[in-house]
């Protein structure tokens, strides 16, 4: 059997296994088969890469291994659950840097290395692609991470012309791609693009809230898996052309799927600046002269413990709180009780897609109680108490009510359906929308005040001796 038979075949089953992983990942309870099968599948991708005949010598290769592995294996095995947001962001940016560095590599081989062969047009494509999306992911990515992680600011920064800027930017970026595919060898064209595009990913991201980041997070899943099916092409590598294609045409959908959940658009996402401006001055005020209703953890506590529906709704509160424990152990205690306990996800709860299933399945909460809103909304009316964890623009009702709120036409959870609502919550601070809740001021709601883990900890303290 030849090299190239065994290269092909390799990449031939890896590629089966990416589509079967991913496959998987539609459904909670085969999320983690199809991980393994993806892992499995990059294994196999990488023996097989290794019987290329390109391949000179090993000894490089063999010291990006063992870095990789380190490097890894703590992102993978010791970053908490609650930083996970945090950790995809920097893997878009170690995802996309590799393919940006192929990129450049492969160009200046080809005019300073073996300056007669240079680039072919459509080689030309896929490199300027691979740079383009590439560049631009690598400085996004890792503006992202800084968002999440806190060492840049989270708000929205908004200056004079931004918009204008970042569209004069894209459009001259895009017209240096088109003019090298026509002249390839103008080699300071193709190194402003890469600057240019570096530049744009920063001034791209500044003007992004909290509130837009799971959109913002598998947008830039999309341009990485972009970016490495233009370096498959490049490079002549089947396997990469299938797993980009897969991973960019997943984020895709994802952040279509994203968006819709918002009821907002990708053009909307990345230049709306969610949350800042007059609009949310104005829902400010709109709360002047409205008090709330505090909540005892003694009142609390009886009303959870004799309820026959419980819905608890968490947030990212409950995940910066790191009380997930405390609530299944709350959860776990209703249902002793008599008590029946949903949980309800909003699809944009958290800072990631999926960031509130993971959290909870990190404490083993049987995935047959985690409804998504469609499911879920129904059910509010007949609940006894739906309890708020750390939510705040998901379950505010201005999205339905208010046309001139930032988040008007924003599907939300009917928390206020509810017969009774208790809001776990540090103090009465705006979600990331910037706007005040009006469930947190409704006849039927209830504010128990306080980190969310203390106050989780006396509830439960409290429901032992009911």
């Amino acid at each position: 059997m030849g090299r190239d038979t065994v290269v092909l075949g390799a990449y031939f089953i890896s590629s089966i296994l990416f589509i079967l992983g991913v496959k998987s990942l539609t459904h909670p309870d085969s999320a983690r088969r199809g991980m393994q099968m993806a892992a499995l599948g990059m294994l196999v991708a990488i023996v097989g890469t290794l019987f290329l005949h390109e391949i000179v010598t090993f000894r490089w290769i063999i010291i990006g291994l063992i870095v990789g592995s380190i490097i890894g294996y703590p992102l993978g095995m010791w970053v908490p659950m609650t930083a996970m947001p945090e950790r995809i962001a920097i893997s878009h940016t170690f995802g996309s840097l590799a393919a940006s560095l192929v990129g450049v590599a492969e160009y200046y081989n080809a005019y300073n290395l073996a300056p007669a062969h240079g680039v072919a047009h459509i080689e030309m494509a896929a490199l300027g692609l691979e740079v383009l999306f590439g560049s631009l992911t690598v400085t996004g990515s890792f503006m992202a991470c800084g968002k999440l992680q806190g060492f840049v600011t989270e708000k929205s920064v908004i200056y004079p012309f931004q918009n204008e800027t970042n569209i004069g930017m894209f459009a001259i970026a895009v017209l240096m791609f088109f003019y090298l595919l026509v002249v390839p060898g103008a080699q300071l064209v193709f190194y402003a693009m890469v600057i240019l595009a570096t530049l744009l990913g920063v001034l791209m991201v500044l003007p992004i809230g909290g509130a837009d980041m799971p959109v913002l997070l598998s947008l830039f899943n999309a341009y990485t898996g972009l970016a490495a099916a233009a370096t498959g092409f490049a490079l002549n590598n089947y396997v990469l052309i299938i797993t980009g294609a897969l991973d960019g045409a997943s984020g895709f959908i994802l952040s279509v799927a994203m968006s819709k959940a918002m009821n907002r658009s990708f053009t909307n996402v990345l230049f709306g600046a969610f949350g800042s401006g007059a609009a949310a001055a104005g829902e400010a005020r709109s709360a002047e002269g409205l008090t709330v209703k505090p909540i005892t953890v003694e009142d609390a506590a009886m009303q959870l413990a004799y309820a026959r529906e419980v819905i608890i709704v968490p947030g990212y509160g409950m995940a910066v709180a790191q009380c997930q424990h405390q609530v299944r152990e709350l959860s776990d205690l209703i249902e002793r009780r008599g008590g029946e306990v949903k949980f309800a996800i909003h699809p944009v709860a958290g800072r990631m897609p999926g960031h509130m299933n993971v959290l909870l399945a990190e404490v083993d909460i049987p995935y047959a109680r985690l409804y998504g809103m469609e499911d879920i909304n129904p059910e509010f009316n007949q609940a006894d108490v739906a309890l708020v964890i750390g939510a705040n623009d998901v379950v505010n009702p201005a999205a339905k009510d208010s046309p001139g709120s930032p988040i008007y036409g924003m599907p939300i959870l009917n928390v206020e359906e509810a017969r009774s609502v208790i809001v776990l919550k540090r103090s009465m601070n705006p979600g990331f929308a910037g706007i005040e809740n009006e469930l947190f001021y409704r006849d039927k709601t209830f504010m128990l005040f306080g980190d969310a883990k203390d106050s989780l900890g006396k509830l439960i303290s409290e429901m032992k001796n009911v």
